[in-house]
């Protein structure tokens, strides 16, 4: 593990059941002093804050702010396209929200906003805007019941459930970044993974339909494999009684297993069921299709 590695582990405070620390060296002395660890949040936004502490120790790494990540956008166009998305949420529950006022509640209609109101400003600036609008968020959340409706991407969905989908999609691009710089991020601990994953697995049926393939009356398990993975029933109508249970029981037409990050980047967009690692027992078909759809909601 190189020393960067190990800066992303001590970031999130995750580190301490991986063996001794090495020796601090000046790249690691360097980094640490720019670090800073999770905000204190409720405990079903902690994923996020794990996630955006990540993040934050990736960028404080960065060498290179003008490189094309993904999309066409710098890493700092990345960078304000989150903090964009994370003032949506922060907006539908009264946190404070940052950088310019929402003209449009598109993601990417807010996204060119904050985009346009970051050039010209340096990329230590736009960092640290961004740090800015998800601890305020985090703070709020602290006192935010789980259940209260938001709707960042027009649907109203559970601010829980909110928070789940900015975890993932933070991760995802955190990995981006560190990718473009070949550095290694490792993923979340257990716990913060497992609410991720199962989050991804209650997306499914939505996915289904988004894609055109009604799964209504079929159903699978999902066994996702690794720290933090699980299995889950689902049933592939949105509207099917039940609802998805974790270790549930019963006849279905397809038993899809695989590896729990690469299923979480595979539902971010990043992967294609195709290479996906996996075994498909039963219905082949169904299983092909349910991965196939599994991204569907993925976007920048």
């Amino acid at each position: 593990m190189n020393p960067v590695e190990r800066l992303y582990l001590d970031a999130l405070e995750e580190g301490a059941e991986l063996g001794e620390r090495p020796s601090p060296g000046p790249l690691l002395g360097i980094a640490r002093s720019r670090r800073r660890p999770a905000a204190a949040t409720a405990p079903w936004a902690a994923p996020y804050a794990s996630r955006v502490a990540a993040m934050d120790a990736v960028l404080a790494s960065a060498t290179d702010w003008s490189q094309e990540i993904v999309e066409g956008w710098t890493l700092q166009q990345l960078v304000a396209h989150l903090a964009a998305k994370d003032g949506l949420v922060a907006a539908d529950v009264g946190a404070p929200v940052l950088g310019p006022p929402i003209g449009t509640r598109d993601p990417l209609g807010r996204t060119a906003e904050v985009q346009a109101a970051e050039e010209g400003r340096s990329p230590e600036e736009t960092r640290q805007t961004w740090r800015a609008q998800a601890d305020a968020l985090c703070a709020h959340l602290a006192e935010v019941d789980p259940a209260t409706t938001a709707s960042p991407d027009g649907l109203d969905i559970p601010v829980a459930d909110a928070m789940l989908a900015r975890s993932l999609e933070t991760w995802v691009h955190a990995d981006d970044a560190a990718r473009t710089s070949a550095l290694r991020l490792p993923p979340p601990v257990a716990e913060h993974l497992h609410p991720m994953a199962g989050f991804c697995v209650r997306l499914l049926p939505w996915a289904m339909l988004a894609t055109g393939d009604d799964g209504t009356g079929s159903s699978v398990h999902i066994t996702l494999t690794g720290a933090g993975g699980g299995t889950w029933l689902v049933p592939l109508g949105v509207a099917d009684p039940g609802g998805v249970r974790e270790d549930g029981q019963g006849d279905t037409g397809a038993h899809i297993v695989t590896d729990v990050v690469a299923f979480c980047f595979l539902l971010g967009g990043r992967g294609a069921a195709g290479t996906l690692p996996v075994e498909i027992e039963g219905d082949r078909d169904l299983g092909r299709r349910v991965l196939e759809a599994a991204p569907a909601f993925s976007g920048p």
